[in-house]
């Protein structure tokens, strides 16, 4: 085969290379419009169905709204009419009673005047007798029109131009939602979710982060507050999760629409301590440890259940309750769960005295801390420095691995190197304290 075959034959197989990776690029682009025209679709079928329910339920409900005022009205009307026309027919009843005793009246006086001689003077003294007794000057009293009830209604009409003022500006659509998740991270047994404003015009007042499980329909609430970052705990590794966030605009009592779901997971084991350490109480999940009353006079370290800390993670320790402070006490990580060892302040582990002394393979650094109380958080981020041996000129006494160490408490941190003498992929972490009343959750 010539030189220009061959030649030739690398130029149609490059060529045929490039057009399978244009033609896989193509059909990512095509899956991702599809999955465009998938959330167009599906968020207005939706929203329809939203607006649609809103609406009906808003007419059902100003329906009854207005059955039941007209119900109230129609009673008021009922008993203002029962409690005046019940005077009138009281009053009625006894002009009635006149008329019929007047009546009466009459027809016995006509019959004494018809009546013969020998019997007049007897009916007619009768008839006056009793024409006296029924005192016929005495007029029971009218209520002229003026003091009797008139009814009506009184209706304002610019209730209806005010309602029809607020229909037209109730509800809108909007086309993106005012926040989205920026980032979703994986921490042990967590997942740390971020999201940001996207509307410069809309001003937040508090955020609301929801997640579920992609097994689950219902979402639940993670979160309700003015920060743009959450970790959702208690995740079990591998698992994926759906997550969204909405806002409240300010001075609004409504939220948001929804942003786009987001899908996360997380493929780290959640951290754990070590159960059975004498002197400490677990929690279920037993991220939380609790110094108890045995052996209180005693220090005694608590380590993790396992190496599970790695380089590039964020470890954090919450405290929810303390204790009294002792210059042994303190939090942090060490390459190894040493057996009877009473604090980290020891070769081989870095750790913040409650005091906020900051210790590296046992010695005290210059630098200080802010000291640990109820509510105070310290996290320990690491990174990778160095992999090789460091030269006998830096006189590291030996040292062949260098982790450089964040250390913050408070609004402070402290960074520095620390030097291993081997390598290590994952560390444990540990807390010590001598008196109980400690409590501190770790994640």
């Amino acid at each position: 085969m010539s030189i220009e075959t061959e030649a030739l034959l690398q130029e149609a197989k490059e060529s045929i290379e490039a057009a399978q990776n244009y033609r896989s690029e193509l059909q990512q682009r095509l899956h991702g419009l599809s999955q465009a025209r998938k959330q167009v679709r599906g968020s207005a079928s939706q929203t329809r169905e939203a607006l649609q329910r809103h609406f009906q339920e808003l007419q059902a409900a100003v329906g009854r709204l207005l059955t039941e005022r007209l119900s109230v009205l129609l009673q008021e009307v009922d008993s203002i009419e029962q409690e005046s026309v019940s005077p009138l027919d009281d009053c009625q009843k006894l002009i009635e009673h006149g008329i019929s005793t007047a009546d009466e009246l009459l027809r016995e006086g006509e019959a004494a005047l018809r009546c013969g001689i020998s019997e007049k003077e007897e009916q007619l003294g009768s008839f006056t007798k009793k024409a006296l007794q029924i005192q016929l000057d005495s007029l029971p009293e009218v209520p002229v029109l003026v003091d009797v009830p008139c009814l009506s209604a009184q209706l304002d009409d610019s209730l209806l131009h005010a309602v029809r003022e607020r229909v037209a500006r109730h509800g809108s659509v909007a086309s993106h939602p005012p926040v989205q998740i920026e980032e979703l991270v994986e921490r042990p047994g967590s997942v740390l979710v971020r999201w940001c404003k996207v509307d410069e015009d809309f001003s937040p007042q508090d955020y609301r982060l929801q997640y579920r499980r992609n097994t689950s329909s219902q979402y639940e609430d993670a979160y309700i507050g003015k920060e743009s970052e959450f970790l959702v705990m208690h995740l079990d590794p591998h698992m994926d999760h759906q997550f969204r966030v909405c806002a409240r605009g300010e001075g609004r009592t409504e939220w948001s629409p929804w942003s786009v779901p987001q899908t996360g997971y997380t493929t780290l084991a959640p951290h754990e301590w070590c159960p059975g350490t004498e002197g400490f109480i677990l929690s279920s999940r037993k991220n939380i440890a609790m110094r108890s009353e045995a052996q209180a006079s005693q220090g005694r370290v608590l380590y993790s259940n396992a190496p599970t800390y790695f380089c590039g993670q964020t470890l954090t320790f919450k405290f929810s309750a303390a204790g009294q402070l002792t210059k042994q006490d303190s939090v942090g990580v060490s390459t190894d769960s040493q057996s009877g060892a009473t604090s980290l302040q020891r070769d081989k582990a870095v750790c913040i005295s409650t005091s906020g002394a900051v210790f590296v393979n046992g010695k005290e650094m210059t630098n200080q801390l802010p000291a640990i109380t109820v509510g105070s958080a310290v996290t320990f981020d690491m990174e990778v420095v160095n992999l090789f041996p460091v030269s006998a000129n830096n006189n590291h006494d030996g040292a062949s691995f260098k982790l450089r160490v964040t250390i913050g408490s408070g609004n402070r941190e402290v960074v520095f190197d620390w030097l291993l003498d081997q390598a290590v992929d994952c560390l444990y972490f540990g807390c010590s304290f001598t008196h109980p009343g400690w409590k501190v959750l770790v994640f």
